[in-house]
């Protein structure tokens, strides 16, 4: 049964009857009922005006004097529990900061307002939840609740606000609930710590007491705040997997909040530098702070502090699994093209298996370093199930993953190393996919033989390449030069470091009109646009619709090479001048349109030449070759990486 039809039966019952209220439990609906028709009561003035005025004070005089009564019903316990000035304020529209009592099976879609302050019951931990920091309204706002960290398995109070529908609802496990995945439903909600404390009810009245409103904490500025940017040289995302086992016990978990606290410190934390988030390992994993929670130190540092002591088993493979799932998302604070780092620190073995857990990782791009402190000892390597965890957990099994502490006591001067390890972008291996670490370069034919329109059709054709990639000054760079018998550097590499940013200053390109000289574009292009990088990352893309005029063998040969020269630029200083460094070879793909002569189009391409080289007889067919490009691009990168 729906709300709206629990309604509709309950005020067809009121209009018939001459019964009073506390008579309800003579119409019998199913308890479902009972609680949608609470929802109604809180959001609709109407209902609420029926229900007090069929509430007489008469009624109210006979059964507190002992006189023959009615059996009382479940809605007017919980009314009188919860009090006339509540339901009031509540069906008057105000936002309250009071929470109104629910069951676990209350779900988002039940609720007709928006904003509302629920009081949850415990144990909510087996109710049908279906989503991650959003949830789809079908889902319980209290099994939500406790999925999202917001009430314990105790109950208690939660905001939830109404947001729309979406796609692709993603499942995972938090604080003992297994949400679910939904590929699509027509309304979503959020579920958030109400901001007031909640109503207090008391079993000795009929009425609700409304507590003086909570001083509201005011967070302190600080003072250092314009130094608080953060380490732009570490823009990381970083999950810290802490140990929080009955292994490590309660002093060595102390040691080992002071060992985060310190190398949060030594990352220097902040909204454009690395940001931190941290999960506890135990029974099950719990997810303290996300990434955004503390962008600023000391901030940072409270949190550390505060954390508690779990005790349980060291599932370490639950945690690294739940990290991998849910912590990196967008919904939770991910930065997009960030690298994403997890640091799991575990004191002795873990209690599962971590085989799994790790494989999902790396396929999802996150570097794990494992950080071992007191490994086990000869006596009682019997004990662990899996020797080899530690190579099996990490990113790569090559020794820059791994690091191991003899004891808590000594962890102070393993900071800064640990620190810059994870700092290192270039070490990061499992972050470097080709979406993300990629320079591309585009080459484009500005001749007379283009014509503005079809110019138009080129520059959208690469935007739709410049989109499938992460570009940001950490990731992926796209860089643009046109040519006729001339070359302009339309901008380079480092010029823009977001996708939104390029993508507009590709469009943005002017057309400039000419004669067609492509061997000395790419020489030019060699020479002025691709940075020094590790081989491997750096494509060029030509697109031409002639025959040039001068060789273009020979250049694109030099740009494949490793040693092909980079000439000193002009206004550089005279030091520079006397300099001439090796640049990384250029895997280039080249693109015919129309006239293109298929002999020029090979002489450019990359081996092997089928595969490097692509044609189109007309230009508004271009961006069927998009998926084709960005699959060789990512071809290359894994062969060479």
């Amino acid at each position: 049964m729906d709300s709206s039809s629990c309604v509709d039966l309950f005020l067809r019952w009121l209009s018939c009857s001459n019964r009073p209220l506390v008579n309800l439990t003579d119409f019998s609906v199913p308890c479902v009922c009972l609680d949608l028709l609470l929802v109604h009561v809180i959001t609709s003035p109407t209902l609420l005006l029926l229900l007090l005025s069929d509430f007489s004070s008469s009624e109210l005089s006979q059964s507190v004097s002992g006189a023959e009564m009615s059996p009382v019903s479940p809605v007017t316990v919980l009314l009188r529990l919860t009090g006339f000035v509540l339901l009031i304020s509540l069906a008057l529209g105000s936002e309250s900061s009071v929470a109104f009592p629910v069951t676990c099976a209350t779900r988002g879609a039940d609720l007709r307002q928006d904003g509302l302050v629920l009081l949850c019951p415990p144990d909510c931990s087996q109710a049908k939840v279906f989503g991650s920091g959003t949830y789809a309204a079908i889902s319980s706002v209290c099994g939500a609740a406790v999925h999202r960290g917001v009430v314990g398995p105790s109950g208690g109070a939660a905001r939830v606000d109404k947001l729309p529908g979406r796609h692709n609802y993603m499942g995972s496990y938090a604080h003992g609930i297994q949400s679910q995945a939904l590929a699509r439903w027509s309304s979503s909600f959020i579920v958030s710590k109400a901001v007031h404390d909640p109503l207090e009810l008391s079993s000795g009245t009929g009425t609700g007491t409304t507590p003086l409103p909570a001083k509201k904490q005011v967070k302190k500025s600080s003072v250092k705040k314009a130094l608080t940017g953060g380490n732009k040289d570490c823009q990381m995302d970083i999950a810290v997997v802490t140990d929080s086992s009955n292994n490590i016990g309660q002093r060595r978990f102390n040691l080992q909040k002071n060992f985060i606290a310190k190398l949060a410190a030594m990352l220097r934390v902040g909204p454009t530098g690395p940001h931190v988030g941290l999960v506890q390992a135990s029974d099950a994993p719990r997810t303290e702070f996300l990434l955004t929670n503390y962008t600023q130190p000391k901030e940072l540092m409270f949190a550390i502090k505060e954390l508690a002591f779990l005790g349980g088993d060291t599932n370490t493979g639950k945690a690294i699994m739940h990290t991998a799932e849910t912590f990196f998302t967008q919904d939770n604070g991910g930065r997009r093209g960030h690298p994403r780092v997890m640091v799991v620190l575990i004191d002795g073995w873990p209690s599962d298996d971590l085989e799994q857990a790790a494989m999902l990782a790396r396929e999802s791009g996150i570097n794990v370093f494992m950080v071992s402190v007191a490994k086990p000892a000869p006596e009682e390597l019997g004990m662990v199930q899996d020797k080899d965890f530690m190579k099996k957990a990490v990113c790569r099994d090559n020794g820059f993953f791994t690091y191991l502490i003899s004891s808590w006591f000594s962890t102070t001067k393993h900071v800064k190393p640990l620190t810059q390890r994870l700092c290192s972008l270039d070490g990061l291996l499992c972050s470097k996919t080709c979406y993300n670490s990629v320079n591309i370069g585009f080459l484009i034919d500005g001749s007379s033989s283009v014509g503005e329109g079809n110019f138009r059709l080129v520059l959208e054709f690469l935007a739709g390449i410049a989109r499938s990639f992460d570009i940001s000054d950490v990731g992926s760079r796209i860089g643009a030069v046109q040519f006729t018998y001339d070359q302009r550097l339309e901008f380079s590499l480092s010029e823009h470091s977001d996708k939104e940013a390029a993508v507009s200053a590709l469009r943005r390109i002017h057309y400039m009109s000419g004669g067609t000289a492509t061997g000395q574009a790419i020489l030019y292009t060699t020479q002025n646009l691709f940075r020094r990088t590790g081989p491997g990352r750096n494509f060029l893309i030509v697109v031409t619709d002639g025959q040039s005029y001068d060789d273009v063998r020979s250049p694109a040969l030099a740009a494949q090479k490793q040693g092909a020269l980079q000439t000193p630029r002009r206004h550089h200083s005279a030091l520079d001048h006397t300099l001439c460094f090796p640049t990384p070879g250029i895997t280039i793909f080249s693109v015919g349109v129309a006239w293109a002569p298929l002999d020029d189009l090979r002489a450019m391409a990359s081996e092997p030449k089928e595969s490097h080289t692509f044609f189109s007889r007309e230009f508004t067919s271009l961006s069927e070759l998009v998926p084709l490009l960005v699959r060789g691009i990512c071809r290359d990168f894994t062969e060479n990486n």
